[in-house]
């Protein structure tokens, strides 16, 4: 015989093998039973919130879904935010929680199953029957609609001894969706004709590109139609020849390349949502572009897109080479005469800004030349994010996730370093955070010491302000005592939950990290490197939002 949460346990297991989480009433026998008679992996972290974006992050470094679990009442409600992120970036991943007894709510209990909904997350509730069955499809909703579910175990039924742990089949894998209907077949010969016909074709790719696993075929329609390319923040370098690519698009692009990217008549969009970030405000395309988009969406996402194919972009994109090469269409050469290498030059400013701190571009330019190369960086959300995406190239999209950003959070990244050290252990895990996002998740600053040790490093961005409000709101006039941060001494925070911290205030200070690098893996300890950076060097993307909002 076994009980309920053994059941759960069991088969979670059985499909997941990595668990974040925080014991309390609610999941004490789950994590018993999950860790005395399973295989999974289960990590401890420190905040509630932290468990979800933990298994949040060990998806998008790896593609493999994680779970996560806590207590029922304030355990769940802490994790209300990086749900919302996980939703809202589509992001699976299972939330297996405690909740109120079926006999009804004690005083301490709230409406666990509407405030998931709020956040735009599904409940699958376990029973005294089909407990097993209940955990499969709560994993198979989350793979097949790309979406964080939680999974719920009411108090009075945790312990219920309700038999053996039956076989239940696995969770069924969708079937990439094909552009086999009359209309997308006619809107493939379309776009076959005018990428054929193109004199400057664009290809650009984001997340779904590699979620589909498109590259190959990406990489033969860019050959076959002698098109240049370029990704989203999320999809970086899913083509495979770098040579003609223009490099991330949006506010993190280099200004020649994304004027470059306006000289297209055509552009093809493939998984990427063109949210108002990669769309420059409107500015990416010129006005006399022709945009298309493949996606599995229902529609197209931005109202610039003048054609839309939904399809899963492997397929469609395989499609359009067969087309092209079946009517003999000629590359259009216009790759080969520009200067990819020129145009995705940024400026990087002196190493320091005119009050005497480090400019963060120098800063951040300086750390892409040094930091170990096999690398999976993960990101909070703040003013920040420009330096890492600008001067830190990741290899592919895995390689670089950015927690918070869907939904406009900060206060994600010390999190996000267990999640991404398991999915990636053999890899250097870097964190970018600034002072207060990094103040905020303090939490788990311990969890992210202890998870990636010698592997593992953080670099703040520390300007003693919430930068993107002074960026904005500074400038507008508003008084800016309460966008300020007495500044906080990272490296000292660091050193105290047994890290190595650094105050980084020259750029020869950053030789540390070359010191880092040369010793052994298990003597060195995590490194945090606190960038006493100047907060008036504003970042592009944040002048474009500037001008819109102005």
């Amino acid at each position: 015989m076994a009980h309920t949460s053994a059941h759960v346990a069991h088969t979670l297991a059985h499909h997941i093998g990595e668990i974040f989480g925080l014991m309390g009433n609610g999941n004490a026998y789950f994590l018993d039973a999950l860790l005395t008679s399973t295989s999974a992996t289960y990590t401890a972290v420190r905040h509630e919130a932290g468990a979800v974006v933990a298994a949040d992050a060990h998806f998008r470094t790896s593609g493999r879904i994680a779970a996560a679990t806590t207590t029922y009442g304030a355990g769940f409600t802490n994790t209300l935010t990086a749900l919302a992120e996980a939703a809202q970036a589509k992001v699976p991943l299972v939330l297996v929680v405690g909740d109120e007894p079926t006999s009804g709510p004690r005083p301490w209990d709230v409406d666990q199953i509407a405030m998931a909904s709020a956040v735009g997350v599904r409940t699958y509730t376990v029973g005294r029957v089909d407990a097993a069955a209940a955990t499969v499809t709560a994993i198979e909703h989350a793979l097949t609609y790309r979406v964080p579910v939680v999974l719920a175990i009411p108090y009075d039924v945790a312990t219920l001894d309700i038999g053996e742990i039956p076989s239940v089949p696995g969770p069924g894998h969708s079937t990439p969706l094909a552009p086999s209907s009359e209309f997308a077949q006619t809107s493939l010969d379309r776009l076959s004709i005018a990428l054929a016909e193109a004199k400057r074709p664009v290809l650009l790719a984001g997340r779904g590109a590699w979620l589909a696993g498109a590259e190959e075929e990406l990489g033969a329609l860019a050959e076959t139609t002698g098109a240049l390319t370029a990704t989203t923040a999320l999809g970086r370098n899913v083509f495979p020849d770098s040579e003609y690519d223009l490099g991330v698009a949006g506010g993190f692009g280099a200004p020649e390349a994304m004027e470059r990217i306006r000289e297209a008549d055509v552009a093809v969009v493939f998984g990427a949502s063109l949210n108002q970030f990669t769309m420059r405000f409107g500015d990416l395309f010129h006005p006399s572009t022709t945009v298309w988009q493949i996606d599995t969406d229902d529609r197209a996402t931005n109202a610039r897109v003048g054609g839309f194919v939904r399809a899963d972009v492997r397929l469609a994109a395989g499609e359009l080479v067969s087309r092209l090469k079946a009517r003999n269409a000629c590359a259009s050469g216009w790759r080969e005469t520009v200067d990819t290498t020129a145009d995705r030059v940024y400026a990087m400013g002196s190493e320091f800004a005119e009050n005497g701190r480090l400019d963060p571009r120098a800063a951040a330019a300086r750390l892409g030349e040094i930091l170990p190369e096999d690398r999976v960086v993960v990101s909070d959300g703040g003013h920040f994010i420009a330096w890492a995406n600008m001067f830190w190239e990741p290899s592919a999209p895995d390689r670089l996730a950015m927690v918070g950003t869907a939904f406009q959070s900060i206060g994600l990244g010390w999190h996000s370093v267990a999640g991404a050290t398991r999915a990636n252990q053999d890899s250097t895990i870097v964190l970018t955070t600034g002072d207060g996002g990094g103040a905020m998740a303090l939490s788990d600053l311990d969890t992210a010491i202890r998870s990636a040790g010698g592997r593992g490093m953080a670099v703040v961005f520390n300007d003693a302000a919430y930068g993107a409000e002074v960026n904005l709101y500074g400038l507008k006039g508003l008084d800016k005592s309460p966008m300020l941060i007495d500044e906080i001494d990272f490296a000292a925070l660091g050193s105290a939950a047994g890290g190595q911290g650094v105050a980084v205030r020259s750029l020869a200070d950053l030789e540390v990290v070359n010191e880092w690098k040369a010793t052994p893996v298990d003597e060195r300890k995590f490194l945090v490197l606190d960038l006493r950076i100047s907060g008036s060097v504003i970042a592009p993307y944040q002048e474009e939002v500037i001008r819109v909002n102005s």
